[in-house]
């Protein structure tokens, strides 16, 4: 399906919010909200959108604390960008001790953290990992 500058605005606020309504999406567009939905239901059945998802609450998310190792010949910085790209990584961090990196997942389940872990130990780059799940967040 053709896509033109239209849509991909459509997509772009249906990322950052996908229960945004089809009046309020219109009204920045200075479309009507039936266009919108028009709009929105080619995008789906073309499979330009496949799904909606949701954000969980802090409540229902799994976090853990990933402290990262990099070898001494690898720039960190890099392994640091690579790290931010992996789905469920919240937050990166160069630090200093006996790891150079630390990073914050959050998943739905603990399946899901796992598999961030598996995908960050398979940067090149990485050499050891130490993992602690969140249990409670005070403050």
């Amino acid at each position: 399906m053709f896509k033109d500058k239209v849509d991909e605005k459509i997509i772009g606020y249906l990322k950052e919010n996908s229960r945004e309504s089809f009046v309020d999406i219109g009204k920045k567009l200075k479309l009507s909200e039936s266009a919108v939905r028009r709009r929105v239901k080619n995008l789906v059945d073309s499979g330009a959108i496949k799904r909606f998802t949701l954000e969980l609450g802090e409540e229902n998310v799994t976090s853990a604390i990933v402290l990262v190792s990099v070898d001494s010949a690898t720039d960190t910085s890099k392994v640091s960008v690579k790290l931010a790209k992996i789905e469920g990584v919240k937050n990166v961090y160069e630090i200093t001790g006996q790891y150079d990196i630390t990073t914050i997942i959050s998943a739905s389940n603990i399946s899901e953290i796992n598999n961030s872990i598996d995908a960050l130990r398979k940067i090149p780059g990485v050499i050891d990992t130490n993992t602690v799940i969140i249990l409670k967040k005070i403050v």
